[in-house]
């Protein structure tokens, strides 16, 4: 699949031709100019990449960040002036994969979009069930991160079929609130527990067939589990 990425940086000359360039590389590109509609466009569609500047016009690329880190896990690499340690820090602690100064060299950025494509691709991989990846009627696509029943696609939002998969990798034994936030959110910022709940609301409500029993059994005071039949 063509990989999606999302530009958000004000200055347009320096947009259009990051994006030109992405685009001869054979990505898909969207690119929006100031912090507030560039989170709106994160938040409404999954990018594998947001590359986002610091300092945007209406909410800076720090705002955009934790915001957006509320919702969704997105790899994210921030493009900036700012070239302090802290600066640094500050971005790589606020959950970015990487951090590249301007004025940088394209090649030096291409180079670093491929990078983070070729963890990305190791991280799902590493993600994905052990042995048999179909359950019940359901079948996981990794690529798509979707399940497929009797042929057709349930699309799953990247939190959600991290949630799947992660249930489905530990068949038959039970999880905790704290194991999923681990092993989904990986702790990237301060997340309540009651967000798990949310999410597996989310998921029962797409993969779950009205009248049948969910695949996703809640064990009270304890978590939630699939088990084999």
């Amino acid at each position: 699949m063509t990989k999606k990425i999302l530009i958000i940086e004000d200055e347009k000359n320096l947009a259009r031709f990051v994006s030109l360039e992405l685009q001869h590389e054979g990505y898909e590109v969207d690119v929006e100019h100031n912090g507030r509609t560039g989170l709106e466009k994160a938040l409404e569609k999954d990018y594998d990449l947001i590359l986002l500047d610091l300092m945007l016009p209406e909410m800076d690329g720090y705002e955009v960040t934790r915001r957006l880190f509320l919702e969704k896990t997105t790899y994210l690499i921030m493009m900036t002036a700012r070239d302090s340690v802290m600066d640094i820090v500050a971005g790589l602690d606020r959950g970015a994969d990487g951090y590249i100064v301007k004025p940088f060299a394209i090649e030096e950025l291409l180079a670093r979009v491929r990078a983070t494509f070729r963890r990305q691709d190791m991280e799902k991989a590493k993600r994905l069930p052990r042995g048999e990846n179909t359950y019940r009627d359901l079948q996981l696509d990794p690529q798509n991160r979707a399940a497929i029943r009797d042929g057709e696609t349930i699309p799953l939002t990247k939190r959600e079929f991290d949630l799947l998969n992660a249930l489905l990798s530990n068949i038959n034994q039970v999880m905790t609130r704290e194991d999923l936030l681990e092993h989904v959110w990986k702790y990237e910022q301060e997340t309540e527990t009651n967000v798990v709940d949310v999410y597996i609301r989310y998921l029962r409500g797409k993969i779950d067939v009205p009248g049948k029993e969910s695949y996703i059994q809640t064990v009270r005071g304890m978590g939630y589990v699939i088990r084999e039949k």
